[in-house]
């Protein structure tokens, strides 16, 4: 073992990261772009740097208010899976997730994927029919999953309770044993770092205030710090904001931003290792690596931007969450944050083009937006090099709320919807 005299401790105590080589550059804006990104969240990193990296678009700009990934990027609880319903989710949420699994070689940066497999939980007959209706659908499409009885859920999570006499009995799951985890701020960091090296200029600390429309075509968008920044295209990718920008650019979207709520317990031995999810008692749990119980709550009831915490529905959750993990009573919970989710009607996002030419937008994840990351900035990219929306992508226009196109995925969605 290496042992350290007082004065080498002193001198790591004083050592710095000074000289660190940065990770990404922190550039002036150019006066003029092909493409900007407003949003430098893990969707709209993505969608720059597969911009660059698949169609040469290298003079793009991501522009961020605040700091990269300090939005819902940082604030979720980082579950990713595909066993989505309807073939058009399905399709794109397994299209993110063959991104997945070689993200960390692609960014040559580990974004700590662990297919650690996710549960949703049946505790009624008609869960058990939704469950075999959803497996079956998951197949057909080539996605992975299985439908497990009560003793095969016990087998993968001992801890659960599964007895009879539970208020809420496990009858089953489905189970999909691809799906896991992921390492939220490692995701945009990698995105960050890969569009960087290729040329993409990271805008940080850079509010837009307005979009600069000229004969119904977006020219460029007006910031607080920098002014006016021409563009060739603009995509909008900010979530929980994205009705703010539409306004600017004279339309609406049907969406509503709520606080989605989630939290951390204190750091306890490893007991859990995999995804545990149930609509019925409205809580979903998983382990860190380090550790933590990491928790996922539902919406307030309220449209809203707070970022906070809202008792009513952690207690709610917690309660859940000792329900199905009777073990866990006595375990305190370190934190609690809200990161503000774009709903949609259907529970599906919105990847379209709009009423003003060159300006896309990608939003309305509601709760499944980290999930989806590799997979939205992928098709999203595509859809702006070409002027085009990608065919995994054009189902998701806005043009479906007036054509009644709906794609229903509120059963699928999560516990939130």
């Amino acid at each position: 073992m290496q042992r350290y005299s007082g004065f080498g401790l002193a001198k790591h105590t004083l050592s710095h990261h000074e000289n660190w080589q940065r990770v990404w550059r922190n550039p002036k804006p150019k006066d003029h772009y092909d493409v900007i990104i407003v949003g430098g969240g893990g969707h709209g990193l993505a969608t720059a740097y597969y911009l660059a990296k698949e169609h040469g678009i290298t003079n793009v700009a991501v522009i961020e208010k605040g700091f990269l990934g300090g939005g819902n990027t940082g604030r979720n609880t980082t579950i990713v899976r595909s066993n989505y319903l309807w073939d058009e989710a399905a399709h794109l949420y397994e299209h993110a997730m063959g991104l997945w699994e070689g993200l960390s070689q692609d960014l040559n940066y580990n974004v700590m994927f662990s297919q650690r497999g996710v549960l949703n939980l049946g505790h009624n007959l008609q869960d058990m029919r939704d469950i075999q209706r959803r497996v079956n659908a998951n197949r057909l499409n080539g996605i992975d999953g299985e439908v497990l009885d009560t003793q095969g859920v016990q087998a993968i999570v001992p801890h659960l309770d599964c007895s009879p006499n539970a208020r809420y009995p496990v009858l089953g799951a489905s189970w999909q044993p691809r799906a896991g985890v992921a390492r939220h701020d490692a995701v945009a960091w990698g995105y960050a770092r890969g569009a960087d090296a290729l040329g993409v200029d990271l805008i940080q600390q850079t509010e837009v205030i307005d979009l600069k429309i000229e004969d119904g075509a977006i020219t460029g968008v007006q910031t607080k710090q920098h002014g006016l920044i021409k563009a060739g295209k603009v995509g909008c990718v900010v979530a929980g904001n994205s009705s703010v920008l539409a306004n600017m650019a004279g339309f609406d979207l049907p969406l509503e931003s709520h606080p989605l709520q989630a939290l951390v317990s204190e750091p306890i031995k490893p007991i859990l290792d995999t995804v545990v999810m149930s609509n019925a008692v409205h809580g979903y749990v998983s382990q860190s690596d380090k550790g933590d119980l990491v928790i996922g709550a539902g919406i307030d009831g309220y449209n809203g931007y707070g970022q906070r915490g809202s008792y009513h529905t952690i207690e709610h959750t917690v309660q859940a969450i000792v329900e199905m993990f009777p073990i866990f009573s006595r375990v305190r919970m370190n934190r609690q944050w809200g990161g503000i989710v774009d709903t949609c009607p259907d529970a599906c996002p919105i990847l379209s083009k709009t009423p003003v030419e060159n300006l896309y937008f990608n939003c309305g994840w509601g709760t499944g937006g980290f999930k989806a990351t590799p997979g939205s900035g992928n098709v999203f990219a595509a859809s702006l090099a070409k002027g085009e929306m990608h065919p995994l992508a054009a189902p998701f226009s806005i043009d479906r709320f007036h054509t009644g196109a709906l794609v229903d995925e509120h059963g699928a969605a999560g516990v939130a919807h």
